[in-house]
């Protein structure tokens, strides 16, 4: 489990933080400090908005409308450590002052032929909530449905980085990523 919690200037409204998280293709290329690699790397390789949870239907990025609309909303994710594409569904609850974006992963996610995460395993929550004018808070949950990280290798500071990257595109601020 992961959790961060912090707070960010934004002079938009719901509505223009809305469009960053329906802009999928934008998470291509997002870079990380691998705590593996000792060393910044590319996150995501590839990133589609789908229509439904096919990757035979890729479509351009979600709108604010869709965002707003309730319906759950799919994308697919190639990141640097696994070997196939990810269908992730995306439900997103609005307020006039707050955004709820749930994430879950539909596929399994593969590394080779093993299979270390189930659908549902891969689950992240962000809250963002407008505290004062021009002053948000966000606060975000990540887990893993399994400890698979344990047994192929994968360090806590390494999720704690992913979820760290992700935060920054959202936000559209600058992190310091946790370094060994």
């Amino acid at each position: 489990m992961v959790a961060i919690a912090s707070q960010f200037r934004f002079v938009g409204n719901v509505d223009d933080l809305l469009s960053r998280f329906g802009r999928i293709s934008t998470l291509q290329g997002l870079r990380y400090w691998s705590v593996t690699d000792n060393g910044w790397q590319t996150l995501i390789t590839n990133a589609t908005a789908l229509d439904g949870p096919d990757m035979a239907r890729p479509r351009a990025d979600f709108t604010v409308a869709e965002m707003r609309g309730g319906a759950d909303l799919y994308f697919t994710e190639t990141d640097n450590r696994s070997t196939r594409p990810i269908i992730y569904r995306m439900h997103v609850t609005t307020t006039s002052a707050n955004v709820m974006v749930a994430i879950e992963n539909v596929t399994p996610v593969q590394i080779f032929m093993l299979t270390v995460f189930g659908p549902g395993d891969l689950q992240s929550v962000h809250f963002l909530t407008r505290t004062a004018p021009g002053l948000w808070s966000y606060y975000g949950l990540a887990r893993t449905g399994v400890a698979i990280g344990t047994f192929i290798g994968v360090k806590e500071e390494s999720y704690v980085n992913r979820a760290l990257a992700l935060y920054s595109h959202f936000a559209g601020t600058p992190i310091d990523p946790i370094r060994p």
